[in-house]
């Protein structure tokens, strides 16, 4: 049996409203919030006693989500938010935007900050990381004429 589907990406962070402030910036639809706890839960990550408060973020094309995570209990094990990109684990998550200079300049009125600059890829893209609230890296990327609508950079650059 293969994969179906991919239903989300988590995230965990330490200011739920400001993460979904962040990505409702982004475009993404607060679908819902709650919380999450009770010995289920527990069995399922390996966190015993585990309190957590969720928000679900989705995308505008509805096909992807982003599960936002609040750990209430038990405290945090470990920081990655300030990891450089060639880091061992998650990284990112990347989304196409319509227009990565607006997109780039909403954002930084929440906080957000390139990481380095925005590039053009090959007159196909134009890409950049930005870290929003608490450090979470995300990658941007615009579509630039026909020959982006093809392939993917990461597809592109193998």
């Amino acid at each position: 049996m293969a994969v179906t589907r991919m239903d989300n990406v988590g995230i965990v962070v330490a200011d739920l409203d400001a993460a979904i402030r962040f990505f409702a910036e982004l475009g993404l639809t607060l679908e819902g919030r709650m919380p999450i706890e009770g010995e289920w839960a527990g069995r399922v990550t390996g966190v015993r006693g585990q309190r957590v408060e969720i928000a679900m973020m989705r995308t505008p094309d509805g096909h992807g989500r982003l599960e936002l995570s609040r750990f209430i209990a038990p405290a945090l094990a470990s920081d990655h938010r300030t990891a450089p990109v060639n880091s061992l684990g998650y990284l990112r998550v990347m989304f196409t935007v319509d227009d990565i200079d607006d997109t780039v300049a909403r954002l930084g009125r929440l906080g957000a900050t390139v990481v380095d600059s925005v590039v053009d890829y090959q007159d196909i893209y134009r890409l950049c990381y930005i870290r929003g609230p608490e450090g979470i890296l995300i990658g941007l990327a615009q579509q630039l004429g026909e020959r982006g609508s093809r392939q993917d950079p990461m597809e592109q650059s193998r």
